[in-house]
């Protein structure tokens, strides 16, 4: 079944997209030669704050699979996180995301490594011009956040956050820490982001039975704070825990359960064991979910 996006068209180019992660990347190697102790530790939980929240426990738990629920204000602020990563809005975000689950690994992904390694980890997103700029498109697959409006103005205006953060930075330290909190960091997280697109599709270990190629990796999984365990993922979308089993580390399961214990997050989502035994095709799981 086709989507209503050309994900794969490798004839359009989104020079916007390009330019700015040129730019970025720039920055980010200028970064190297202009560190100091206090930028290196801001980049570090910037880092946690947007691609640990932002991501992990926003735009992919929460907004496009809906494994918990949490207050407005919670999930408002886990959006904005999201929107500092240079991964776009949150519709657009959660609409490709579930673009992707739609047609894993099978025509209409918009990133899968099938289409080639380099195509499922940056081209996707240098070649993306329809995907970046049919919002209207796009917000069919994730209906439930256009209306809000929020989402919407938020989506349109992503970049608003970045620049803001990207000022108090230049004030608060100068450049050493716009280039270590902007740009390093944005750089670093994108391509964390990128490899469960790209290596947990391509190696790993497969624990479910799934139509796709999803494979978990604990090296990426470390990196973004679960979201390696992508095998998992994939036989359990709905799950707010990725990590099944007590040695797959899942920071963001960690947060959401600490969530849930502070009344900050309640319905959380996490499959029973008859399910996972269902699932499973290695002896690598255990039964239960602990």
């Amino acid at each position: 079944m086709q989507t209503d996006i050309q994900v794969n068209d490798r004839t359009r180019i989104s020079w916007v997209t390009t330019i700015a992660l040129i730019v970025f990347h720039v920055l980010a190697v200028v970064a190297l030669f202009n560190a100091t102790w206090g930028a290196v530790i801001l980049a570090f939980a910037l880092h946690w704050i947007c691609i640990g929240w932002g991501i992990g426990l926003g735009y992919h738990r929460l907004h496009t699979h809906r494994s918990y629920k949490t207050y407005k204000p919670i999930e408002y602020f886990f959006a904005i996180c999201g929107t500092l990563t240079l991964e776009g809005g949150p519709v657009f975000w959660t609409a490709l995301h579930r673009i992707h689950h739609q047609h894993s690994d099978k025509e209409g992904d918009p990133h899968t490594p099938r289409d080639g390694k380099w195509w499922s980890h940056i081209l996707w997103t240098i070649f993306g011009e329809e995907m970046h700029s049919n919002t209207e498109v796009m917000g069919k697959y994730a209906p439930d956040l256009m209306k809000d409006r929020f989402y919407r103005v938020l989506t349109r205006w992503h970049w608003v956050p970045m620049v803001v953060l990207g000022l108090v930075l230049l004030a608060i330290g100068g450049w050493t820490w716009a280039l270590w909190g902007i740009f390093l960091r944005v750089v670093v997280g994108l391509h964390c982001t990128w490899l469960v697109n790209s290596a947990t599709h391509l190696w790993g270990n497969r624990r479910f039975d799934t139509s796709d190629d999803s494979r978990n990796l604990g090296w990426v999984a470390l990196i973004t704070f679960g979201e390696g365990w992508h095998n998992n993922h994939h036989a359990h979308p709905t799950s707010a825990r990725h990590g099944m089993i007590w040695r797959e580390i899942d920071l963001s399961w960690m947060q959401i359960r600490l969530m849930e214990w502070l009344g900050l997050a309640w319905d959380v989502q996490v499959p029973t064991a008859a399910q996972i035994a269902n699932k499973t095709i290695t002896v690598d799981a255990e039964p239960e979910v602990a």
